[in-house]
Protein backbone atom coordinates (compact mmCIF):
# COMPACT_ATOMS: atom_id res chain seq x y z
CA UNK A 1 0.00 0.00 0.00
CA UNK A 2 1.49 3.35 -1.03
CA UNK A 3 1.22 6.11 1.54
CA UNK A 4 -0.54 9.35 0.61
CA UNK A 5 0.26 12.79 2.00
CA UNK A 6 -1.78 15.75 3.20
CA UNK A 7 -0.95 19.12 4.74
CA UNK A 8 -2.51 20.67 7.81
CA UNK A 9 -2.64 24.18 9.25
CA UNK A 10 -2.27 23.04 12.89
CA UNK A 11 -1.09 19.95 14.75
CA UNK A 12 -0.95 20.33 18.54
CA UNK A 13 -4.25 20.69 20.39
CA UNK A 14 -5.49 20.54 23.97
CA UNK A 15 -7.50 17.40 24.58
CA UNK A 16 -10.85 17.12 26.30
CA UNK A 17 -10.24 13.43 27.04
CA UNK A 18 -10.24 12.63 30.74
CA UNK A 19 -6.68 11.31 31.04
CA UNK A 20 -4.82 13.42 28.44
CA UNK A 21 -3.23 16.85 28.14
CA UNK A 22 -2.02 18.08 24.74
CA UNK A 23 -2.32 15.72 21.77
CA UNK A 24 -1.44 15.42 18.11
CA UNK A 25 -2.52 13.23 15.21
CA UNK A 26 0.06 13.30 12.42
CA UNK A 27 -1.76 10.78 10.22
CA UNK A 28 -5.30 10.80 8.79
CA UNK A 29 -6.85 7.33 8.99
CA UNK A 30 -5.48 4.03 10.26
CA UNK A 31 -4.67 0.81 8.39
CA UNK A 32 -5.50 -1.34 11.44
CA UNK A 33 -9.15 -1.16 10.35
CA UNK A 34 -10.69 -1.84 13.77
CA UNK A 35 -14.35 -2.91 13.63
CA UNK A 36 -15.63 -2.41 17.21
CA UNK A 37 -16.57 0.08 15.55
CA UNK A 38 -13.75 2.65 15.70
CA UNK A 39 -14.92 5.94 17.24
CA UNK A 40 -12.27 7.94 15.36
CA UNK A 41 -13.45 6.50 12.04
CA UNK A 42 -17.11 7.23 12.81
CA UNK A 43 -16.24 10.83 13.75
CA UNK A 44 -14.13 11.46 10.65
CA UNK A 45 -16.79 9.93 8.39
CA UNK A 46 -19.55 12.01 10.01
CA UNK A 47 -17.47 15.15 9.44
CA UNK A 48 -16.88 14.19 5.81
CA UNK A 49 -13.10 13.92 6.24
CA UNK A 50 -13.05 10.30 5.07
CA UNK A 51 -15.49 8.80 2.58
CA UNK A 52 -15.84 5.25 3.88
CA UNK A 53 -14.09 2.40 5.70
CA UNK A 54 -11.74 1.64 2.79
CA UNK A 55 -10.71 5.30 2.63
CA UNK A 56 -10.07 5.30 6.40
CA UNK A 57 -7.81 2.25 6.09
CA UNK A 58 -5.50 4.08 3.66
CA UNK A 59 -3.46 6.31 5.98
CA UNK A 60 -2.41 9.77 4.86
CA UNK A 61 0.68 11.27 6.50
CA UNK A 62 0.72 14.95 7.47
CA UNK A 63 3.73 15.96 5.39
CA UNK A 64 4.33 19.26 7.23
CA UNK A 65 4.00 17.81 10.77
CA UNK A 66 7.58 18.60 11.83
CA UNK A 67 7.38 22.16 10.48
CA UNK A 68 4.12 22.72 12.36
CA UNK A 69 5.76 21.51 15.57
CA UNK A 70 8.58 24.01 15.11
CA UNK A 71 5.97 26.78 15.04
CA UNK A 72 3.65 25.46 17.74
CA UNK A 73 6.05 24.22 20.43
CA UNK A 74 7.17 27.79 21.38
CA UNK A 75 3.51 28.87 21.41
CA UNK A 76 2.25 26.13 23.76
CA UNK A 77 5.35 24.98 25.64
CA UNK A 78 4.52 26.80 28.89
CA UNK A 79 1.06 25.17 28.95
CA UNK A 80 2.07 21.61 28.02
CA UNK A 81 2.45 18.94 30.72
CA UNK A 82 2.89 16.22 28.12
CA UNK A 83 1.83 15.37 24.57
CA UNK A 84 -0.18 12.24 23.79
CA UNK A 85 0.21 10.28 20.56
CA UNK A 86 -2.53 9.62 19.36
CA UNK A 87 -6.33 9.62 19.70
CA UNK A 88 -7.51 9.40 16.08
CA UNK A 89 -4.71 7.37 14.54
CA UNK A 90 -1.89 5.04 15.61
CA UNK A 91 1.70 6.34 15.90
CA UNK A 92 3.26 2.89 15.41
CA UNK A 93 0.82 1.53 12.87
CA UNK A 94 1.69 -2.10 12.18
CA UNK A 95 3.70 -2.62 8.98
CA UNK A 96 3.65 1.12 8.16
CA UNK A 97 7.34 2.07 8.23
CA UNK A 98 6.85 5.67 7.08
CA UNK A 99 4.31 6.34 9.83
CA UNK A 100 6.64 4.84 12.46
CA UNK A 101 9.63 6.86 11.19
CA UNK A 102 7.70 10.12 11.42
CA UNK A 103 6.46 9.22 14.92
CA UNK A 104 10.05 8.70 16.10
CA UNK A 105 11.04 12.10 14.69
CA UNK A 106 8.09 13.79 16.38
CA UNK A 107 8.81 12.19 19.76
CA UNK A 108 12.48 13.14 19.42
CA UNK A 109 11.63 16.76 18.60
CA UNK A 110 9.26 17.03 21.56
CA UNK A 111 11.80 15.42 23.91
CA UNK A 112 14.56 17.78 22.72
CA UNK A 113 12.25 20.61 23.78
CA UNK A 114 11.92 19.01 27.25
CA UNK A 115 8.36 17.83 26.54
CA UNK A 116 7.57 14.28 27.57
CA UNK A 117 5.27 12.06 25.55
CA UNK A 118 2.71 9.39 26.28
CA UNK A 119 2.27 6.95 23.42
CA UNK A 120 -0.48 4.39 22.77
CA UNK A 121 -0.40 1.79 20.00
CA UNK A 122 -1.86 -1.43 18.63
CA UNK A 123 1.41 -1.88 16.78
CA UNK A 124 4.91 -2.71 18.01
CA UNK A 125 7.22 -0.24 19.72
CA UNK A 126 10.56 0.19 17.90
CA UNK A 127 13.56 -0.80 19.99
CA UNK A 128 15.12 2.63 19.34
CA UNK A 129 12.77 3.99 22.00
CA UNK A 130 14.61 1.94 24.62
CA UNK A 131 17.96 3.61 24.05
CA UNK A 132 18.69 5.73 27.11
CA UNK A 133 20.93 8.17 25.25
CA UNK A 134 18.15 9.02 22.83
CA UNK A 135 14.54 9.51 23.85
CA UNK A 136 13.42 10.98 27.17
CA UNK A 137 13.33 8.63 30.13
CA UNK A 138 10.11 10.42 31.17
CA UNK A 139 8.12 9.13 28.20
CA UNK A 140 5.35 6.64 28.96
CA UNK A 141 4.48 3.82 26.59
CA UNK A 142 1.17 1.97 26.32
CA UNK A 143 -0.55 -0.70 24.25
CA UNK A 144 -4.23 -1.35 23.68
CA UNK A 145 -5.06 -4.91 24.73
CA UNK A 146 -8.58 -6.28 25.14
CA UNK A 147 -7.92 -9.97 24.51
CA UNK A 148 -5.23 -12.61 24.07
CA UNK A 149 -7.21 -14.47 21.38
CA UNK A 150 -5.65 -13.83 17.98
CA UNK A 151 -8.77 -15.01 16.11
CA UNK A 152 -10.68 -12.25 17.88
CA UNK A 153 -7.96 -9.78 16.81
CA UNK A 154 -8.26 -10.87 13.18
CA UNK A 155 -12.00 -10.20 13.31
CA UNK A 156 -12.01 -6.90 15.20
CA UNK A 157 -8.51 -5.42 14.67
CA UNK A 158 -7.67 -7.12 11.36
CA UNK A 159 -4.43 -5.35 10.43
CA UNK A 160 -3.03 -4.62 13.90
CA UNK A 161 -0.05 -6.35 15.52
CA UNK A 162 -0.57 -9.75 17.17
CA UNK A 163 -1.35 -9.38 20.87
CA UNK A 164 1.72 -11.25 22.10
CA UNK A 165 4.02 -9.12 19.92
CA UNK A 166 2.54 -5.98 21.46
CA UNK A 167 3.07 -7.32 24.96
CA UNK A 168 6.69 -8.29 24.23
CA UNK A 169 7.54 -4.85 22.81
CA UNK A 170 5.99 -3.16 25.85
CA UNK A 171 7.79 -5.48 28.27
CA UNK A 172 11.09 -4.63 26.56
CA UNK A 173 10.56 -0.93 27.35
CA UNK A 174 9.52 -1.81 30.89
CA UNK A 175 12.76 -3.76 31.35
CA UNK A 176 14.66 -0.68 30.12
CA UNK A 177 13.16 1.29 32.99
CA UNK A 178 10.39 3.20 31.22
CA UNK A 179 6.89 3.66 32.59
CA UNK A 180 4.43 1.41 30.78
CA UNK A 181 0.66 1.11 30.69
CA UNK A 182 -2.18 -0.79 29.08
CA UNK A 183 -5.49 0.48 27.74
CA UNK A 184 -8.14 -2.25 28.06
CA UNK A 185 -10.71 -0.40 26.02
CA UNK A 186 -13.11 -1.14 24.44
CA UNK A 187 -13.39 -4.37 26.45
CA UNK A 188 -15.79 -6.75 24.62
CA UNK A 189 -18.95 -8.29 26.05
CA UNK A 190 -19.33 -12.09 26.29
CA UNK A 191 -21.56 -12.34 23.20
CA UNK A 192 -18.53 -11.14 21.19
CA UNK A 193 -15.97 -13.33 22.95
CA UNK A 194 -15.95 -15.40 26.13
CA UNK A 195 -12.63 -14.91 27.89
CA UNK A 196 -10.96 -14.67 31.27
CA UNK A 197 -10.12 -11.07 32.21
CA UNK A 198 -7.72 -12.28 34.91
CA UNK A 199 -5.63 -14.11 32.31
CA UNK A 200 -5.23 -10.86 30.34
CA UNK A 201 -4.38 -8.90 33.49
CA UNK A 202 -1.75 -11.46 34.47
CA UNK A 203 -0.13 -11.14 31.04
CA UNK A 204 0.51 -7.43 31.66
CA UNK A 205 1.01 -7.42 35.43
CA UNK A 206 4.44 -5.81 34.91
CA UNK A 207 2.96 -2.46 33.81
CA UNK A 208 2.68 0.69 35.92
CA UNK A 209 -0.92 1.50 35.04
CA UNK A 210 -4.07 -0.08 33.58
CA UNK A 211 -6.92 1.88 31.99
CA UNK A 212 -10.18 -0.05 31.72
CA UNK A 213 -13.22 0.92 29.68
CA UNK A 214 -16.41 -0.53 28.26
CA UNK A 215 -17.49 -1.03 24.67
CA UNK A 216 -19.79 1.89 23.86
CA UNK A 217 -20.63 1.94 20.18
CA UNK A 218 -21.32 -1.63 19.11
CA UNK A 219 -24.83 -2.80 18.23
CA UNK A 220 -23.73 -6.33 19.12
CA UNK A 221 -22.73 -5.29 22.65
CA UNK A 222 -26.17 -3.75 23.19
CA UNK A 223 -27.67 -7.17 22.43
CA UNK A 224 -26.04 -8.53 25.61
CA UNK A 225 -28.67 -8.38 28.39
CA UNK A 226 -26.41 -7.93 31.42
CA UNK A 227 -24.02 -5.20 30.22
CA UNK A 228 -24.17 -3.09 33.41
CA UNK A 229 -23.67 -6.05 35.70
CA UNK A 230 -20.87 -7.38 33.48
CA UNK A 231 -18.84 -4.17 33.50
CA UNK A 232 -19.50 -3.51 37.19
CA UNK A 233 -18.12 -6.95 38.03
CA UNK A 234 -15.07 -6.56 35.78
CA UNK A 235 -14.33 -3.09 37.15
CA UNK A 236 -14.15 -4.51 40.66
CA UNK A 237 -11.84 -7.27 39.40
CA UNK A 238 -9.52 -4.74 37.76
CA UNK A 239 -9.36 -2.61 40.90
CA UNK A 240 -8.71 -5.65 43.10
CA UNK A 241 -5.98 -6.92 40.77
CA UNK A 242 -4.26 -3.54 40.54
CA UNK A 243 -4.27 -3.04 44.29
CA UNK A 244 -2.84 -6.53 44.82
CA UNK A 245 -0.04 -5.94 42.28
CA UNK A 246 0.60 -2.30 43.19
CA UNK A 247 -0.48 -1.09 39.74
CA UNK A 248 -2.16 2.27 39.21
CA UNK A 249 -5.55 2.17 37.50
CA UNK A 250 -8.07 4.41 35.81
CA UNK A 251 -11.66 3.35 35.13
CA UNK A 252 -13.09 5.22 32.14
CA UNK A 253 -16.20 7.29 32.72
CA UNK A 254 -19.42 5.35 32.13
CA UNK A 255 -17.82 1.94 32.61
CA UNK A 256 -19.06 1.40 36.15
CA UNK A 257 -22.71 2.07 36.96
Amino acid sequence: MSIQYIERKTLLYQSGVEYADFCLNHVEGCSHGCKYPCYAYMLKKRCGIVKNYDDWCKPKIVSNALELLDKEIPKYKSKIKYVHLCFSTDPFMYNQEQVCDLSLKIIDKLNLNKIRCTILTKGIFPKELGKRNGFSTNNEYGITLVSLDDEFRKDFEPNSAPFQNRIRSLEYLHEKGFKTWVSMEPYPTPNLIKQDLLEILEAVSFVDKIIFGRLNYSVKSSEFKYTKEFYNSLTLSVIKFCKKHNVDYHIKQGTQS
